[in-house]
């Protein structure tokens, strides 16, 4: 009976030594929970993640797929949104060219634009005048067709350039060239020592006239996509029609030859006409002095030299009767 007694009531006391170790578990365990509660309240708004709206709202970009943030900043490339350069250039025969540049000029300042460009020649029949328009891109159409109306149009171009690309990688680089220009900045006022002074002033000049040489290329490019540029050619009624077929063949050669021609002539004129004024102060003087020179030499009697003596030859005198040969 005891030993039935003691075996009750060390399975007593095992059961009640679990259950004890089981509560202590649970209470440490609402516990940690409870003070990692607390911890969280404690740091507040601090332990927010960055980029966190302090209204509550989650940081850009979270929750949405991995090809939504990639499309998210790219550029729109839509035909509507690129960047155009528009430039054309046409040749108008008209009737009076003052009345037409007129007329030019006011359809491009109507249209919004202005005059870039203006140089006029002669006052005849035959007169030009030479027109640099800019006008708004949405009106280039417009304002050539207006144009041509002027009077008989002879010729036209127009060229188109897309620089969509080109204005993307700038707006692209700018925005580094000033992200690294604000880094400069920082490092500046933190500077410590004279040397770290300079080298950060330097490399800050450098990197703003990086920037600004960046923005100078964006606001060309804006220009340029923002104004087309129209030049018109305005001529008389005198004015020669272009000939655009090729010429060859003997004529040719013979035009070719004969402006060579006269363009030696001119040259020879021109070194002629350079060196005459010295041809006649020193040249006429050196010329009557030789000439003087040989007609004394000319009346000058000749002085003949007399003959030398020849060598004797002696003779014997003549025998009479004698016979030669003995």
């Amino acid at each position: 009976m005891d030993g039935t007694g003691r075996r009750r009531r060390g399975v007593l006391l095992a059961a009640a030594g679990l259950a004890a170790v089981l509560a202590a578990a649970g209470c440490g365990a609402s516990g940690g929970d409870e003070a990692g509660t607390n911890d969280s309240a404690a740091r507040g708004p601090a332990a927010a993640p960055e980029g966190a709206d302090l209204a509550g709202e989650a940081p850009a970009g979270a929750g949405q797929p991995a090809e939504g943030k990639a499309g998210a900043g790219a550029p729109d490339l839509r035909v509507d949104k690129r960047s155009i350069v528009y430039t054309g250039s046409m040749r108008v025969q008209v009737r009076n060219v003052d009345q037409a540049a007129r007329d030019a000029i006011t359809l491009a300042t109507t249209a919004g634009g202005f005059v870039g460009g203006d140089q006029r020649r002669s006052a005849g029949g035959d007169a030009t005048a030479d027109l640099t328009l800019r006008v708004p891109a949405a009106k280039f159409t417009g304002v050539v067709d207006e144009l041509a109306k002027l009077g008989t149009r002879q010729q036209q171009e127009i060229n188109t350039e897309d620089v969509t690309e080109e204005t993307v990688d700038l707006d692209a680089r700018i925005t580094t060239q000033r992200a690294r220009v604000d880094n400069a900045r920082r490092l500046l006022s933190r500077a410590t020592s004279i040397g770290d002074l300079v080298s950060l002033e330097n490399e800050l000049a450098r990197r703003e006239a990086d920037l600004a040489s960046l923005e100078a290329k964006k606001r060309r490019l804006a220009d340029l996509t923002a104004l087309s540029t129209i030049t018109v050619s305005l001529v008389g009624p005198d004015a020669r029609p272009i000939d655009d077929s090729d010429e060859a063949g003997f004529l040719v050669g013979l035009k070719g030859g004969w402006k060579v021609f006269l363009t030696s002539m001119t040259v020879l004129l021109t070194v002629l006409g350079a060196i005459l004024p010295w041809l006649v102060t020193f040249g006429v003087p050196l010329g009557l002095l030789w000439w003087f020179a040989r007609r004394r030499r000319q009346r000058r009697p000749a002085l003949v030299a007399p003959a030398a003596p020849g060598p004797a030859v002696a003779t014997s005198p003549a025998v009479p009767g004698a016979r030669s040969g003995t």
